[in-house]
């Protein structure tokens, strides 16, 4: 449970006023107007109603309050003026400024950061989800404890960033996180270990597996509906997938693949969150292929292009063993004619692009047949001869082999099939020479 439906304790909860300031030092690729944008979105994802942003240009970051002076008290009255509850910071608090702003303004404050967890501490429903969004919540809260802790002896939703004032108690309660943190990585090394586990599981079977990987927002949940007829979460909203899901799909020449919906990403992906979902994130690292899903129609494509890859290269997903990556430039139907154009202009130069629109479906069929294609790459083309009546072997290479002719003399057929190494050792394992 989060803690915005803890009315009673905090007074307030959903449909909360908040102002959204961005502190602008200049580092960052992304216009001002497009990083209030997000934060907005982020948000509104945990039903808080922005009633006003704006942005802060810094020459240089105050170690009291990141802002100056002047700007705290602009801010103050712009909090005043609407009786906004919360001040959101689009960009990193360190535990003093935090505190000193919302002295000085008067209202909560929490920083990007810590937006982001508590959208995760919202929306992770598995029980593994729950520890991952917990450990990273503890080891943010760690360093800035605003209440007493002592409640973490007894299990509660709620992380308690809105929570009340009070430093009472810090050295037991940082005690508590800290013994609290140790049980939370043992568990989840469990999950670790498990994990590792199934994926051996399935490199001993013969199915490929496809990794979803993209921004938040970008589609992954819908393009994974569309490829597997599933019905995960699909919505306009940051964060709708927080807990891998995968399903069994098929593909031209590969009778199963394994398809991976991932959890999206987001420019300062806080490192607490990196490193508490490194065991999901290592699903990644371990499939077969990776579709990297764009929306090719936001403003900041190229920005969020590269806070994928800059993640993915964090958790070892990239590299010169890594496995090989697609592009798809997602929601063309967004896109007016001449976008659409100078698109597919780009696209045509490259070979591992895909153009689509998971919403209307328009070029899943390119997607599957560029899915198969690079799973099939290092494939040999082989001559298998069998008797004609050996349907279980003839089923068998049909299913794992992409059959490209075949001719037979009445008693024998002989089949030209496209197979991987493993495959064609798997084969002979069965049925011999056949």
């Amino acid at each position: 449970m989060s803690v915005f439906n803890r009315q009673e304790e905090d007074g307030f909860g959903r449909g909360a006023k908040a102002v959204i300031a961005y502190p602008d030092i200049g580092s960052s690729s992304r216009a001002a107007d497009a990083r209030l944008a997000e934060a907005a979105g982020l948000a509104e994802a945990i039903g808080v109603s922005v009633e006003d942003r704006v942005t802060y240009r810094i020459r240089s970051a105050r170690p009291a309050t990141l802002l100056g002076s002047g700007q705290v008290e602009e801010l103050a009255s712009r909090v005043r003026a609407i009786e906004a509850e919360l001040v959101i910071i689009d960009g990193a608090l360190t535990p003093v400024q935090q505190r000193n702003l919302e002295r000085g303004i008067k209202a909560k404050v929490i920083d990007r950061t810590g937006l982001i967890l508590e959208i995760f501490g919202e929306r992770a429903a598995t029980a593994e989800g729950r520890l991952q969004v917990e450990l990273a919540h503890l080891d943010y809260q760690a360093g800035r404890l605003v209440r007493s802790w002592t409640h973490l002896e007894r299990q509660r939703g709620g992380f308690g960033f809105l929570g009340g004032p009070g430093e009472t108690q810090i050295e037991a309660d940082r005690r508590l996180i800290r013994d609290r943190m140790a049980k939370l990585r043992k568990e989840l090394e469990q999950v670790r270990r498990t994990r590792g586990l199934h994926r051996d599981r399935r490199k001993k079977a013969p199915w490929p597996v496809i990794a979803l990987v993209g921004y938040t927002n970008a589609g992954k949940s819908t393009l994974f509906n569309r490829m597997t007829g599933a019905t995960v979460m699909a919505e306009d909203l940051l964060f709708a997938t927080l807990d891998p899901t995968m399903r069994q799909i098929s593909m031209p020449g590969i009778d199963k693949a394994i398809l991976s919906d991932t959890v999206g990403f987001v420019s300062d992906l806080p490192t607490q969150l990196v490193a508490a979902f490194r065991a999901t994130l290592e699903e990644v690292n371990a499939a077969d292929l990776v579709v990297h899903v764009r929306d090719i129609s936001h403003a900041d494509t190229e920005a969020q292009r590269s806070d994928v890859e800059d993640v993915l290269s964090e958790i070892g997903a990239r590299g010169e063993d890594a496995a090989p990556m697609i592009e798809v430039w997602n929601k063309i139907d967004l896109l007016d004619p001449e976008q659409r154009a100078f698109h597919q202009e780009e696209a045509a130069r490259r070979d591992d692009v895909v153009l689509m629109s998971a919403l209307t479906g328009e070029g899943t069929d390119a997607l599957l047949a560029a899915c198969a294609a690079r799973l099939t790459s290092t494939h040999r083309l082989r001559d298998i001869r069998l008797a004609a009546s050996n349907g279980a072997a003839i089923a068998w290479v049909h299913a794992n082999g992409r059959v490209e002719r075949q001719s037979g003399d009445g008693d024998s057929l002989t089949l030209a099939v496209r197979m991987a190494d493993e495959d064609y050792d798997r084969f002979r394992a069965r049925f011999g020479n056949a």
